[in-house]
């Protein structure tokens, strides 16, 4: 007997793809939608059997928000989650928050199909290796280097740090020349130093890197921050 479902995920395309397979196996698909943050509002109108909630970022704080909101208002709704390979805490926050299920988001439809039915019988779907994992991250945890923006400022002077922030704001050669009070050709050497450290092929790289890995907050909790840019007859 096919399952009254509903597809959420963040990319719209993957919820259609999902959907339409789904329901070539003859499952009733009363809708597939975006965003995810948007899945509690549909769960409590259409009171589906499951949701298949897609997040790429299973430990991102809030994420399974709707998930708890779907159990306190729509309890009879089974809610599977479908992300990337979690970590113990991505497990353990989808299940804290009340879905019935986890499944990696490469899964076969074979996969995402025998999830389905055994949350909405109530059982909990997630693959017995998925749990093994987390398992023995849990009992034998990883020693955790550092965060990435620390290492990565650690491996720059505070001149270049200052260099950084400045390509990062979108400054040219000249406006970081002027604003530190240096030749351009002294500011030159400092971004190429920088990229090369940073192992990137170009500012726009580099900007990117410091803002995914936190570096730019990094820099400016030490104190490393632009002075503006330098005007004559004032210093600053």
């Amino acid at each position: 007997m096919g399952v009254r479902l509903m597809v959420v995920d963040d990319h719209r395309l993957l919820a259609e793809a999902l959907a339409s397979a789904l329901k070539l196996r003859g499952h009733r698909v009363l809708a597939a939608a975006a965003p995810t943050s948007g899945a509690a509002e549909l769960v409590v109108s259409r009171a589906p059997e499951v949701c298949l909630f897609g997040t790429a970022s299973p430990a991102a704080p809030g994420v399974f928000d709707p998930i708890t909101r779907i159990g306190r208002e729509r309890p009879q709704v089974a809610v599977v989650v479908l992300g990337p390979v979690p970590s113990p805490r991505g497990i353990a926050a989808a299940f804290a928050a009340g879905a019935a299920g986890y499944v990696r988001h490469d899964e076969r439809i074979e996969g995402v199909e025998r999830a389905m039915l055994k949350a909405r019988a109530g059982e909990s779907a997630i693959a017995p290796q998925l749990l093994r994992g987390a398992f023995a991250e849990l009992l034998n945890p990883a020693v955790q280097p550092d965060d990435e923006g620390r290492r990565l400022l650690r491996m720059l002077t505070p001149r270049e740090a200052e260099v950084l922030v400045r390509v990062a704001e979108g400054e040219g050669t000249r406006l970081i020349a002027a604003g530190m009070d240096i030749a351009p050709s002294t500011a030159r050497t400092h971004v190429q130093r920088v990229l090369m450290k940073l192992g990137v092929g170009s500012r726009l790289e580099a900007a990117a890197l410091a803002a995914r890995t936190g570096l730019l907050e990094r820099a400016a909790a030490t104190g490393v921050t632009p002075q503006g840019p330098y005007i004559p007859g004032q210093r600053g």
